[in-house]
């Protein structure tokens, strides 16, 4: 690593100030991704701003049609949270397949999604929930937070609290995943709200989270597998690496596409 000052505030307007601060700072949340590129030298900051020690950012609450999680909550409190399994099951099950044990309980809901990686499970989770990210300054809808490859809608020193889940009739979660880092080769969150509108969202298989229109239109007027039959899939943008080429990944999403459909109505 590259010397750094080491910050841990008590509070939301310590760590404002601390981050205000400094000519280069960075947010610490649970570290499962920024550590270790600081380790191998590939990022580097003047002043490291951990948020653990502040208690009002982490912590679970159902409310009338949502549930927040605290963006400080860890994947194995989502995942055991008694409230998040009765009112949204694919969320619990979503944060029960992130990484491993180790991972689960120290990796936070608020630093998967500020640094975004295309794998990740919860930009999906957002993306086919409905979700609204709530910041020290505003409240951005996952449509308009993920901008692209390790890009979010957060501005210079802004600060994600919490993530509100619209609580919706039913949904669905399914990943086909790296055997060794359990991140997403292809993951789908598909939901219906009471109302009738279907979000589906992929992760892993471009630059960042996306939904898929045409298939979200089918199973708003019909919610099956069947549905999905015959909705082409295009290679065209998606990613292409050692585990997956485009042409797999293409076919990937229409599996789990499926997939979690049946989730969904297996609830």
């Amino acid at each position: 690593m590259y010397p750094f000052t080491y910050h841990r505030p008590s509070s939301l307007d310590d760590a404002k100030a601390r981050l205000a601060a400094s000519e280069d700072g960075r947010l610490l949340a649970g570290g499962m991704s920024l550590l270790p590129t600081m380790r191998f030298r590939l990022a580097s900051c003047a002043d490291l701003v951990d948020l653990n020690g502040i208690e009002a950012l982490a912590g679970i609450e159902r409310g009338d049609g949502h549930v927040r999680v605290g963006a400080m909550t860890r994947h194995a409190a989502v995942a055991g949270s008694a409230e998040v399994r009765e009112a949204i099951p694919a969320l619990a099950a979503l944060a029960g397949s992130i990484g491993d044990v180790q991972v689960r309980n120290r990796g936070t809901i608020g630093g998967s999604i500020c640094f975004a990686d295309p794998a990740a499970d919860y930009p999906a989770g957002l993306l086919g929930l409905d979700a609204t990210i709530n910041t020290d300054r505003r409240a951005i809808g996952a449509d308009d937070f993920f901008t692209g490859l390790y890009e979010t809608a957060l501005e210079e020193g802004e600060i994600a609290v919490s993530v509100e889940f619209a609580i919706p009739e039913r949904a669905g979660w399914a990943k086909f995943g790296n055997q060794a880092s359990r991140f997403a080769v292809v993951a789908v969150m598909v939901s219906q709200a009471a109302g009738g509108a279907v979000r589906l969202a992929v992760t892993g298989a471009r630059t960042h989270v996306f939904r898929v229109t045409e298939m979200e239109q089918a199973l708003a007027a019909n919610f099956s597998e069947e549905a999905l039959d015959g909705i082409p899939v295009s290679s065209e943008g998606l990613n292409e690496d050692l585990h997956a080429d485009r042409d797999y990944r293409a076919h990937l999403i229409g599996v789990m596409a499926r997939r979690a459909v049946r989730d969904a109505l297996a609830r």
